[in-house]
């Protein structure tokens, strides 16, 4: 058996951890299992705003998983925020660090080539990262918006998406509509000029990216997603399917 692939795996971070209350990086360990489960090996990216060693640590490893958290900091996408919106956003507890850093990581993505999955902040990011704006509180502005932070039932299926027949997403699912999670304020109404929506939900959110087909050579692979399908690939297949098709295409860029 060939070598497994390795995926650059985004951490949270918390205000205070176990040991010592410090400062602390934190991963949910389903991003973890769902990589395990389709064959990949999750390796935890460095919490560093420092280029050469982003650029490093992509070097070795396949391919990166952009996961879940906080609210990105609205400063960058937006200049001027009226306070009722400001004031809904929960930003990351380190000044702004990991902002920084998944920034400089997705620059990294595209000028190295990696497979790349972006997941819930990890959606929004990739869309902010290329001059993209967000929903900074869907219930505030978008009219007739869905729940869409169901964080009561963070497991299951709570609304639909449809999607856009034969993009990457319905492939894979291998579906005119699937139902999906949903835990979040925040969202995609536009995706940025490189991206288009491949999901969305009836009320106009984006449950899922992909970069447009002038576009598709800039990566070996990249899907977006609003919703964590690492919650549901224990129940639902479609979704174990995502994190295959993941891992295969990191694993082809494995050197023989």
């Amino acid at each position: 058996m060939g070598r497994l692939p390795l995926i650059l795996v985004t951490p949270s971070i918390e205000k205070q951890g176990v040991e010592f209350h410090d400062l602390s990086a934190s991963l949910s360990l389903r991003y973890n299992q769902a990589i395990l489960q389709a064959g990949g090996i999750p390796v935890t990216a460095p919490t560093t705003t420092d280029r050469a060693v982003l650029a490093e640590a992509l070097r070795r490893t396949e391919g990166v998983l952009l996961t879940g958290g906080d609210d990105i900091n609205p400063a960058l996408y937006e200049q001027k925020l009226p306070r009722r919106l400001f004031q809904t956003v929960e930003q990351t507890p380190d000044g702004g660090a990991r902002d920084l850093s998944e920034l400089v990581l997705i620059q990294e993505i595209f000028r190295q080539q990696k497979p790349v999955l972006a997941i819930c902040r990890g959606h929004q990011m990739l869309n902010v990262a290329f001059g993209g704006k967000l929903v900074v509180d869907i219930p505030q502005q978008v009219p007739g918006a869905l729940n869409h932070r169901r964080t009561d039932k963070p497991l299951d299926l709570v609304h639909d998406a449809a999607l856009t027949p034969g993009s990457l997403v319905s492939r894979i699912c291998k579906a005119p509509e699937v139902g999906v999670n949903s835990t979040h304020h925040q969202g995609i109404m536009e995706p940025a000029e490189l991206f288009t929506a491949t999901a969305r939900s009836r009320d106009g959110v984006v449950e899922a990216m992909e970069l447009k087909s002038a576009c598709s050579g800039l990566l070996p692979f990249l899907l977006s997603v609003q919703f964590h399908p690492e919650r549901l690939v224990q129940k639902h297949a479609r979704y174990r399917a995502i994190f295959e098709t993941f891992v295969t295409a990191c694993a082809k860029s494995i050197r023989t």
